[in-house]
């Protein structure tokens, strides 16, 4: 009589790997799935996401307003009015910061590219050839990047249409974000609405440490570095106080990539001296942000590993430019922030003293 109890094709283990194969390939294809979702409808995507972002980081002071006793619609109005004066502000002072002093910047930089070249040849003549060309690669980049958000329209166009479709949505976030729950608990799965209102909740907060802290220390940053440059008497100090300023919301590369220019500057037009004192100045920068000024702003933040902050910003480079390295970070910020509240509902774990997960520098 035959056994009815075959034996199966493949032992546990490989039934287990395979299991865990086609998990992680179903995983990738949702995810890729979603990013070239998000790629072909980017011109309404990356409002909200800007939106989102500037949400989190006007909210306190609209929350504020509103227990002052203001009309939620008014509260929001004045909000989005003060931010369009900060940031229109802030614009205008790294714009001619930048325009005033770009000139400065790039002849330093040919000339530091030229005594590079006289000790490494072929290698310092290329740099030469990027810091003479740097405007027009600038320039075509700056188009590339913006040229997919609004197809057919101009740059300057397409940066306030989404300029005003951010504020807008900003509006209309903060205006009606008392709202937000009550609608998510409606549209909730039945027996997940707790669940699901805490994850969301648990993302807000950080997107909200991230941007607010990120914000400070980068102002921080700026005003140190442009004192420490200004003091050295290097060139283009605003200039390069306004790039540092920029690059601190995308971590760790915008700092080296901000901190090497101010050091080539001083190396090119004040010599080696002035150079190493720079260089002083951006490492000691960089220590009191990592040791004092991070654990005091964002002490109440779960950090992520310097690997995982590298990897996300590569991967939003690679989908959406600049623009992708600066949202990158924060919206990873907020799927921690998510697995988090996940880890502590089912994970059986205890909430940690840390509330969101930030960046770490």
């Amino acid at each position: 009589m035959q056994d009815s109890h075959q034996a199966p094709l493949l032992p546990g283990p490989a039934r287990r790997l395979a299991a865990w194969c086609a998990l992680l390939l179903l995983a990738a294809g949702v995810v890729y799935v979603g990013i070239r979702l998000v790629v072909e409808f980017r011109t309404a995507v990356v409002p909200v996401l800007l939106a989102l972002l500037g949400t989190a980081l006007l909210g306190p002071l609209h929350r504020r307003l509103v227990k002052a006793g203001v009309p939620r619609s008014v509260s929001a109005g004045l909000t989005c009015v003060a931010v369009v004066a900060v940031v229109g502000g802030a614009v205008y002072i790294v714009v001619a910061a930048l325009i005033d002093t770009g000139d400065e910047i790039v002849a330093s930089l040919k000339e530091a590219a030229r005594g590079v070249s006289e000790h490494f040849g072929a290698a310092g003549t290329s740099l030469d050839d990027l810091a003479s060309n740097a405007r027009e690669l600038l320039g075509k980049f700056g188009g590339t990047a913006a040229s997919g958000v609004i197809s057919g329209v101009s740059v300057v166009g397409e940066s306030i249409a989404m300029a005003v479709l951010a504020l807008l949505l900003v509006f209309f976030f903060l205006r009606d974000s008392d709202k937000a729950a009550a609608a998510l608990r409606s549209l909730s799965p039945r027996g997940s609405a707790d669940t699901l209102e805490a994850m969301a909740r648990r993302a807000l907060r950080a997107v909200e440490g991230f941007m607010r802290g990120t914000t400070l220390i980068a102002l921080i940053d700026a005003l140190l570095i442009t004192v420490g440059l200004l003091v050295l008497d290097v060139p283009g100090a605003p200039g390069l106080g306004a790039l540092v300023f920029v690059g601190a919301y995308i971590p760790y590369l915008g700092a080296f990539i901000s901190g090497a220019l101010a050091v080539l500057v001083a190396l090119a037009d004040r010599g080696f001296v002035i150079a190493l004192w720079a260089l002083g100045v951006v490492l000691a920068v960089q220590v009191l942000e990592g040791h004092v000024l991070q654990p005091m702003i964002q002490s109440r933040t779960v950090q992520m590993h310097p690997a995982v902050v590298m990897v996300t910003i590569t991967a939003g480079a690679s989908v959406a430019g600049v623009l992708g390295m600066l949202l990158a970070v924060p919206l990873t910020a907020a799927a921690f922030g998510v697995v988090e509240e996940l880890r502590i509902r089912y994970g059986g774990q205890e909430p940690s003293s840390s509330g969101s997960p930030s960046r770490e520098s």
